[in-house]
């Protein structure tokens, strides 16, 4: 191996979660941001489907099992529901890499998350430590051809790239 040129490595990350009922008093949280217009999402935790494709993403890169293992320690143990913490968690386990972009590709019918795009990516960018331009966002309605598009939930892919410090 050539060690002139930095070794970089992509991890990919997806999760999804159905609405409950609209009658649920549980908040939407989606990267850290509440929409009011939807509810809350079905899970033991806030069920943050960004907030948890970034940790598999990251899983992908580290090997260490974050949602499988410490988030569900954490949730049902310790009572912590916050994705935010969740993914703090697995920011320790890239030891010997520093992520240097972040692409998210989120499915849903509903809420409209184009409007809230930019505080999106300023959640993460604080958990990560990343400047704002090294995190994309896309959104889209997927048509109805899924169970996202047809509004019964949300879908996040997470694509990181990181390099060997």
């Amino acid at each position: 191996m050539n060690n002139k040129f930095p070794l970089y490595r992509t991890g990919i990350g997806q999760d999804s979660h159905r609405f409950l009922s609209d009658e649920s008093s549980k908040p939407c949280i989606i990267a850290g941001v509440l929409f009011e217009d939807v509810p809350g999402l079905a899970a033991d935790s806030d069920g943050d489907v960004v907030f948890h494709s970034i940790c598999n993403a990251i899983t992908s890169l580290s090997g260490v099992p974050i949602l499988a293992t410490i988030a569900t320690d954490l949730c049902l143990n310790s009572g912590i529901t916050d994705s935010k913490v969740y993914l703090e968690k697995a920011m320790i386990s890239l030891k010997t890499q520093e992520i240097v972009h972040v692409a998210i590709s989120i499915e849903a019918q509903r809420p409209r998350i184009q409007k809230k795009i930019g505080q999106m990516k300023h959640k993460i960018s604080e958990i990560l430590n990343l400047e704002i331009s090294q995190i994309g966002i896309t959104a889209t309605s997927g048509d109805g051809l899924t169970d996202f598009g047809c509004g019964d939930g949300i879908q996040a892919f997470c694509i990181i790239t990181s390099v060997e410090v």
